[in-house]
């Protein structure tokens, strides 16, 4: 390494812990991560979240809004020029247009910054003035997160895995085929590979659809400018320690080893293991309408996720130095609107079920966890109709495919959520009902931000401490 290269890695580690001394003394910075499994509203979130703390009249649950200490909040230039800023304007339009329609989906990382002028609590109200905390909120694919798991297989353990695990699901069935039928000990032939690579991404677009949580490698989902690139070039096949250098096994093994380290590895360097506090989005309904093979899947992608964090009480010396450790994570079903209030426990009980493995292992590295049931935007009102002698809760929307106004009982809840975990569960397909709605026209007050569901107690729970 010359010495321009020395002095240059010098120079961007004094400049990281000038940068975390200033951030501790004077404007702490908060780096929120969100993310989520497919079809979660990781966009509509930030979106709603963002809105709810520049107009806080929605936001009681928050305590430093509740106690009038927050006297402003305000969007600032994302301080990393290298990351895409976080469309909010574009999304925020979308949503309370006179037609309101979802905004798009999450498909690279994206950055917003919003900072807050808050005054002490306690003691140190009368002497100490109000100060700046910046809020960096962090969007990425969750298909991106479930990749960090990757890290520690190998190409076969990853090939044996997969194939074990996909093998009776329908949508496989092409590249199963395909797969069991290949001899990867034959001579690398890239038509050959493409065909393998390409129906195995048909696959995992199809498992998408399906609900299937284990859709990775994501970046065959999302691939970006990679498309077409050999590292996105490979797939499972059946285990063959015998295979030579030059064979098929071998390519796509080496192939798979490149998407280790180079696509991997630097989204956990540059963006990952950055964050501080982090929330997951599950649409814990939508996996319980397919049924308990989903509800299984789920709650174990959801251990496996963790496992790519790296929880525990961040020390002061350990964030100069510029190894941050995730601190507070939040597992939230999202979606909540879709239920009545009266069923909420009950949602709440479920996801706390599907993610106690997982919680379990982050508090024992010492991070803080809590689930909850929330809705980023509320598109529902409730009522309450007589059916056959009793009362029936519902909630009434607008109809995603139809734009017509529709009220529903989607279907009761279990009281004990373990009744669907347990090992062997089965119920009808028809046990449960989830409708898709479309946001609802609003006419907002001044100072009031969408309407939710206790999204005030989740950003409590993520950065209430700081503030």
């Amino acid at each position: 390494m010359g010495i321009t290269s020395i002095a240059d890695d010098l120079l961007r580690r004094a400049d990281r812990v000038s940068g975390a001394v200033t951030e501790a003394f004077f404007e702490p910075v908060i780096r929120l991560g969100v993310t989520g499994l497919a079809r979660s509203g990781k966009t509509v979130f930030i979106t709603s979240l963002v809105a709810n703390l520049l107009e806080r009249g929605r936001m009681a649950g928050l305590v430093a809004v509740r106690e009038g200490r927050v006297d402003a909040a305000f969007l600032q230039p994302q301080p990393d020029h290298t990351v895409a800023r976080f469309e909010y304007e574009d999304h925020i339009a979308a949503l309370t247009g006179a037609t309101p329609t979802w905004p798009d989906s999450t498909r690279t990382v994206s950055e917003l910054r919003l900072s807050m002028r808050v005054r002490s609590s306690g003691l140190l109200a009368g002497v100490k003035g109000p100060r700046t905390i910046h809020l960096d909120i962090v969007d990425y694919p969750g298909e991106w997160l479930l990749d960090l798991a990757l890290l520690d297989k190998s190409y076969e353990t990853w090939s044996e895995e997969t194939l074990n695990r996909i093998e009776k699901r329908p949508e496989a069935a092409e590249f199963i085929a395909l797969a069991r039928a290949e001899d990867s000990t034959a001579k690398l032939d890239e038509p050959r590979a493409k065909q393998l690579a390409d129906a195995f991404t048909r696959y995992l677009k199809a498992a998408q659809e399906k609900g299937w949580s284990d859709c990775t490698p994501g970046r065959f989902l999302l691939p970006g400018d990679l498309a077409g690139a050999p590292v996105l070039t490979f797939a499972p096949l059946p285990p063959n320690g015998e295979a030579s250098r030059g064979s098929l096994w071998r390519a796509m093994e080496r192939r798979f080893r490149a998407y280790q380290s180079e696509v991997v590895k630097p989204f956990f360097r540059e963006h990952f293991a950055r964050i501080d506090r982090q929330v997951v989005l599950v649409d814990v309904l939508g996996a319980l309408q397919r049924g308990p093979d989903s509800l299984v899947d789920m709650q174990d992608t959801l251990a496996e996720i963790l496992g790519a964090y790296r929880p525990g009480k961040s020390a002061f010396l350990t964030r100069l130095l510029g190894s941050q450790r995730v601190e507070k994570i939040l597992f939230a079903a999202t979606k909540a609107d879709h239920l009545h209030h009266t069923q909420h426990p009950q949602l709440t009980a479920l996801i706390e079920a599907l993610v106690r493995q997982a919680s379990e292992r982050a508090r024992f590295a010492g991070a803080e966890t809590s689930a909850m049931s929330i809705a980023a935007l509320r598109t529902t009102t409730e009522l309450t109709r007589e059916h056959g002698g009793s009362d029936l809760n519902m909630v009434r929307g607008t109809l995603l495919d139809t734009g017509k106004q529709a009220a529903f009982h989607p279907g009761d809840l279990p009281d004990n959520p373990a009744s669907l975990l347990a090992s062997g569960a089965t119920w009808d397909e028809d046990r449960f009902q989830a409708m898709s709605f479309a946001p609802a026209p609003l006419t907002l007050r001044p100072g009031d931000g969408p309407p939710h569901i206790r999204l005030d107690r989740a950003a409590q729970f993520l950065i209430g401490d700081r503030l």
